[in-house]
């Protein structure tokens, strides 16, 4: 007899209480085997070049680097690997930016377990999943428009590592704490909160946390 090989899986949110019940949803198929866990985006995208599983189901709103860094991060890798965003999120601009950075599938975490085993099915045979509560319709239009982040005349002027000192800043760290998680010197971090304050035209921290907000960069949940 033939054995299909399982399809290997990593579950990325920051709630170790979410990660568990995933894992315990996952492993009762006898298809799909969870091959390790990741509590920030950082570690997910770490993870899924170490372990290169077949799919990662990504939490949206995670501190240090969120779902939406690390799925863009993981799809310009090159690999294989595909990844279902899993979010309360149901807004368009958030299904948007998702499908934008790469991920093939997009669940809402009040969805039944079986809709997440559906979508892990479906977007590791190339296909692409998206919530029942969300209409395809709808987005096919969406998408068909300008980027949010231009549709105000705004230019998405910030590179992906000001958007990082952008997440980092709202989330409530320091620059010598921001310095610490990226790797780098206090003064490269203040230079980069100035590009960012500057390209923004916002020069307040709590200016800055709403755009963050705004744009999905980070959530309420995260924000300090």
């Amino acid at each position: 007899m033939i054995q299909t090989r399982k399809t290997r899986v990593l579950v990325a949110d920051d709630h170790t209480i979410v990660r568990q019940g995933l894992r315990a949803v996952l492993e009762a198929e006898p298809d799909i085997e969870v091959v390790g866990e990741a509590a920030d985006g950082y570690e997910a995208v770490k993870k899924a070049s170490a372990l290169s599983p077949d799919v990662v189901v990504m939490d949206v709103s995670m501190p240090r680097m969120n779902g939406l860094e690390a799925t863009a991060h993981i799809v310009k890798s090159g690999t294989r690997t595909r990844v279902v965003a899993l979010t309360i999120h149901s807004s368009e601009e958030y299904v948007y930016s998702c499908l934008k950075a790469g991920a093939k599938g997009y669940l809402l975490k009040e969805s039944a377990s079986s809709d997440l085993v559906q979508a892990i099915r479906i977007v590791r045979n190339g296909g692409t999943y998206l919530h029942p509560a969300i209409s395809v319709h709808v987005v096919s239009e969406y998408l068909k428009r300008p980027d949010p982040r231009t549709r105000t005349g705004e230019p998405d002027v910030l590179t992906a590592r000001e958007r990082q000192v952008l997440q980092l800043i709202a989330e409530g760290h320091t620059n010598k704490e921001i310095a610490t998680l990226l790797t780098l010197s206090v003064k490269t971090v203040e230079a980069h909160r100035a590009r960012v304050m500057e390209k923004l035209r916002i020069h307040n921290v709590a200016g800055l946390t709403r755009y963050a907000i705004s744009r999905g960069i980070t959530s309420t949940a995260e924000a300090k």
